[in-house]
């Protein structure tokens, strides 16, 4: 492929990404939305990270990761729920992880 291709498409999806995300705080005063509609945005962006960090949680190379993985993400996402301090977070998770492999967990 060529070289110049790549570079001009790579700086076309810049611009537009660029481009889309300026549009939101350009366009956030101008259009009125409703509480309720608010409150779907609100859940739904809930709802996309969620599925991100289950489906980065359980797989790896498409194929299950074992338990070790989403044992540690539960127990970070329960200290984080509880507002633990952030090294305590990150250490708990790591040991989880770090100790089921240890007995022989994948």
């Amino acid at each position: 492929m060529n070289p110049l291709v790549v570079i001009i498409g790579a700086l076309c999806l810049a611009l537009g990404t660029y481009a889309f995300r300026l549009t939101g705080p350009l366009l956030a005063h101008r259009i009125d939305l409703s509480e309720r509609v608010q409150e779907l945005i609100d859940t739904s962006t809930i709802v996309l990270l969620l599925a991100v960090v289950a489906t980065t949680a359980t797989t790896e190379a498409q194929q299950f990761a074992g338990v070790a993985r989403p044992a540690g993400v539960l127990v970070a996402g329960v200290l984080a729920w509880r507002r633990a301090p952030f090294v305590i977070t990150v250490t708990a998770a790591a040991a989880v992880a770090a100790g089921l492999r240890l007995l022989g967990l994948p």
